[in-house]
């Protein structure tokens, strides 16, 4: 099989490798598609604390697929099933997982990638969040993962600002029906027309999806007294620094929402899959980019850079 293996920043190369054979418990996956994470972003650039070559597909860990090989031991997933499969080697024709990792879902071929590991992640999100009805909420960083939190916080009737950089982010945020859909370019002009749509209250509720120490920043600003400050985004490019004087004066919760257990990763991912069934999250239009196997270098360049017009891109092997 091909499978894309990370030499070394910015350096893919396209390998022949052994198909894997799963043990008495794994499942195996013809891969359709796999996601780029964000998170994908710091192997990709050479941060510090990685070591290189990566293995054979790594670090490509939102794949979906079908089904082509199960282990004796595995009585509940059938060959020719479409999955979700929650594992870090989906840059390649198959991938391996253990079958409590394997979460089924809609076999239209049709539709938009599912992407259950961030589709899972957003309802996990969700849940930590706690957002209700009536809430003012801002999602800082409006991309893939601000627009599942955008949708699901208007399923419950919270009243959402989508905060992004570009354009056409915002307009998509606003075609989903944000309340406001607000630049971040201008930090002063946006605190004070957040602070005009609250009666001067703030958002009782913040999701940081940024992962950058701006989005951090704008985030803190915008949480009112009392509020909870959600860190969605992934920071994994150094220390951040926070103005510990202001989290204390209103006296906000901080909550780090990012699940570490597999088991919680794949009860999300389940969940997801309900929601996206009963089109509670719709995924038209949010995967903008699709990229061969031998063009992920672009697909990489293109999740760097995000260009106008860019939601998600996937990697597909189908």
């Amino acid at each position: 099989m091909r499978a894309a293996v990370l030499l070394s920043p910015r350096q893919f190369e396209l390998r022949e490798i052994e198909v894997p054979e799963p043990a008495s418990d794994e499942v195996r996956m013809k891969v359709e598609y796999c996601g780029i994470c964000s998170s994908n972003l710091a192997p990709w650039k050479g941060a510090p604390w990685f070591s290189y070559p990566f293995p054979a597909g790594a670090p490509g860990h939102e794949s979906v697929g079908i089904v082509e090989q199960i282990g004796p031991k595995v009585t509940d997933l059938e060959v020719g099933a479409r999955v979700s499969m929650l594992g870090n080697n989906g840059f390649a024709e198959y991938q391996i997982a253990n079958a409590q990792c394997v979460v089924p879902i809609s076999s239209g071929r049709h539709q938009a990638p599912f992407l259950g590991e961030p589709l899972g992640c957003a309802i996990n999100i969700f849940r930590r969040a706690q957002v209700q009805k009536d809430d003012w909420l801002a999602i800082v960083g409006i991309g893939f993962l601000g627009n599942i939190l955008l949708q699901l916080s208007l399923g419950v009737g919270a009243r959402v600002i989508a905060i992004g950089r570009r354009e056409s982010a915002l307009r998509a945020a606003e075609k989903m029906g944000a309340t406001l859909a607000l630049s971040s370019e201008n930090r002063a002009g946006l605190l004070s027309a957040v602070r005009n749509a609250t009666g001067q209250m703030l958002c009782n509720v913040v999701i940081e999806a940024g992962g950058a120490q701006e989005t951090l920043d704008i985030a803190s600003d915008l949480t009112g007294t009392r509020g909870r400050l959600v860190v969605a985004g992934y920071h994994q490019d150094g220390p951040r620094s926070v103005n510990m004087q202001e989290w204390n004066w209103r006296g906000i919760d901080v909550i780090n929402a990012h699940e570490r257990e597999e088991k919680v990763y794949v009860q999300g991912i389940r969940a997801a899959a309900q929601a996206v069934a009963e089109t509670r999250i719709r995924l038209d239009e949010l995967v903008s980019h699709f990229f061969p196997l031998d063009q992920i270098e672009e697909g990489f360049r293109t999740v760097e850079r995000r260009p106008e017009g860019f939601i998600k891109g996937v990697v597909s092997l189908g």
